[in-house]
Formats: C-alpha cells, structure tokens, sequence
C-alpha cells in the first residue's frame, strides 16, 4: 500500500469528513489538521507516496483559518519529487464566483514548492462560474459540495482514490 500523508483545514467538520473517507480507502494513511502542521511534518513529505491537502472556502474565496496561518511553511519548502493531491469542499450555488478556491490556493502553493499536482478532475457536474482551482477546463483536485450535492460525495471520493491510484 502506497505511504499517504492527508493534511486537511476543518471549521465545521465536512472538510475533516472527507479526509477521514480518503483516509478509509487509503488504509493506512496517516491524518493530521493543518493547525497541527510543523516544519518538521512538511519536510518529511519527501518520504511520503503521495501528500494530499484539503481545505474548505471560506466567505468569498478566502482559506479556512488554519490553513491561513501555515501557508508560510510553503515559502522555501521543497517539494521536488513530491507528489500532491488537492481537496476541497464549498458551495457552487451560493457562491458561484470562488467556489473550492481554496484547492486552487494549496495547489499554487504546492506547485511553487516544486510538488507535481496529480488527481485533477473533470468540471462536468458542477454549475459553478470561477475558480481558482479550475485551470485549462479541469479542476486541481476534488471538489466537494456537501450542501448541494452530497449524495454524490462517496462516489466522488471512491473515484478520486481509484485515479490518484493509478497516478502514483
């Protein structure tokens, strides 16, 4: 079984829940919320298979707050080698405009520490406007509506585990 690491920023626990059913199918992975992110738990994702980094959005495509405060342990990290896979959970409806920006956010973040971003995901589905995860027709990661499109949560995540499988 691959070495995953799933790190993951969770005010109201739906961001928290993703990470826990990624963490079922990736048996043996390990779990930690970014608050809890050092130094020391970003320099040994090198020995890590694949990272992956979720997070919600917060108001008008601003980071959920204990993201905000560790983005700085990306700025002269080295990711070079490391492969990274982006999460997320928002509302397209009520906010069409920024919807999941946060997977944009980490995945720019990740991409200027040299990570390779693997686990991109096709847009048909979701009747958002913008996005900072969106680049080139498809989405950086996996993107979660809870609030208006939760029974298709587990499949999403079932299909998700199923390509980051095949791409690492």
């Amino acid at each position: 079984m691959a070495n995953v690491t799933i790190i993951y920023g969770s005010s109201t626990g739906a961001t928290e829940n993703i990470a826990r059913k990624l963490a079922e199918a990736f048996d043996g992975s390990s779990v930690m919320d970014a608050a809890q992110l050092n130094e020391a738990a970003v320099a040994s994702f090198k020995d890590a298979d694949l990272v992956l980094f979720g997070g919600s959005t917060w108001g008008y495509g601003d980071l959920q707050d204990d993201w905000h405060a560790k983005m700085g342990l990306f700025e002269g990290a080295d990711f070079a080698g490391v492969k990274v896979g982006v999460f997320g959970t928002g509302d397209q409806e009520s906010y069409p405009d920024t919807f999941v920006d946060t997977i944009g956010i980490l995945a720019e973040a990740a991409e200027k520490a040299g990570a390779t971003i693997v686990g991109k995901t096709s847009q048909d589905g979701y009747t958002f406007d913008e996005s900072r995860a969106a680049r080139d027709g498809e989405l950086l990661g996996l993107a979660i509506d809870e609030e208006n499109q939760g029974d298709m949560t587990d499949d999403r995540v079932a299909a998700w585990v199923s390509q980051l499988s095949s791409e690492i």
